[in-house]
């Protein structure tokens, strides 16, 4: 049997940069994050592994991210990318050393398939194996992500959910678990679509979610059906790039999490919202990352005036963990 290889992308960073690390390296190499800190030690290790080596422009993009974190009031000097080639089997053992089950509210339980724990009274179970795509719902945007698939869920099951970046599917695996009634999840990396595909089958959910390879531009601006939820676990700049479609998916009423910014991001990403007619109705704040809750604002309370939509956003409830 052949051994099979990988690529691993690693950054030293210092520990207050850890989290925003995370989320550049998987974004930029659309490959699952972990990340290592000694205790108390002053700097972490964020790394990415992909079956195929980095292209040079990748890497030089990645690069001037890490180094736009100043913007941020963090200090990337150690970013030094560092490529190497590993066997397989190495990178399973660092999964298991950094994910963890994890908890949230009282209605959802996320493990990994090597974990035993058991669920609470009345406590969903998703089992989740993140193989190559990004993921398990300790990163603070997709924990915020989980914590919206669970409030907006309805006990009919009627609620429809569509998940934008679907990477391993724990979201869209969440909000079968909870009764949602159509599930959509999209992604446009065929490893995340097979890495989904194999957790939804894993947790029983595979004839309840709907997975496609889609990329964002192919989303319509027209459309029939519309969603109760929309997630989108992205960058702030496919989120205002592609934001008429995105928004297009969410019903009147319905609720639109926006993940995946840095803080020093949010404010352009809710301005860009805004002049669709949304608002944020929760902000949570994690780390150096903020996400939002979004709704439609009632009619008569868009104004054109900035100040106005300012003044309006800071009345919002701010949730910090």
């Amino acid at each position: 049997m052949t051994r099979k290889t990988l690529w691993q992308v690693s950054v030293t960073v210092p520990a207050e940069a850890e989290e925003a690390a995370l989320e550049l390296l998987s974004c930029h190499l659309a490959a699952g994050a972990a990340g290592y800190r000694a205790a108390d030690a002053p700097q972490a290790t964020v790394s990415v592994y992909s079956p195929t080596p980095p292209a040079s422009g990748v890497l030089e993009a990645l690069h001037q991210s890490l180094r736009q974190l100043e913007h941020s009031k963090l200090t990337a000097r150690q970013d030094q990318i560092k490529v190497r080639r590993i066997r397989q089997e190495n990178w399973a053992q660092s999964w298991k050393r950094h994910f963890k089950p994890l908890v949230i509210g009282r209605r959802l339980l996320v493990r990994p398939t090597w974990s035993r724990r058991r669920a609470g009274t009345g406590q969903h179970v998703v089992v989740l194996d993140p193989g190559l795509s990004f993921g398990t719902g300790h990163h603070p945007t997709t924990w915020f992500c989980l914590r919206q698939v669970v409030a907006s869920r309805a006990r009919d099951g009627a609620a429809s959910f569509l998940d934008l970046g679907t990477g391993s599917g724990i979201l869209a695996i969440a909000a079968a678990k909870l009764g949602y009634g159509r599930i959509d999840a999209i992604d446009d990396d065929p490893e995340a679509i097979r890495t989904a595909r194999h957790n939804a089958r894993r947790n029983r959910a595979e004839s309840r979610i709907r997975l496609r390879l889609q990329g964002l531009r192919s989303l319509r601006l027209r459309v029939a059906r519309t969603y109760d939820l929309v997630c989108a676990n992205l960058t702030s700049d496919l989120l205002i790039a592609h934001r008429q479609r995105i928004a297009a998916q969410v019903s009147p009423r319905g609720v639109l999490a926006l993940a995946g910014v840095l803080r020093h991001e949010f404010d352009s990403v809710t301005a860009a919202y805004a002049e669709l007619g949304f608002r944020p109705a929760i902000q949570s704040s994690r780390a150096e990352w903020r996400s939002g809750r979004f709704v439609r604002s009632v009619s008569g309370e868009r104004s054109g005036a900035a100040g106005e939509r300012a003044r309006g956003w800071r009345k919002d409830r701010l949730m910090r963990a």
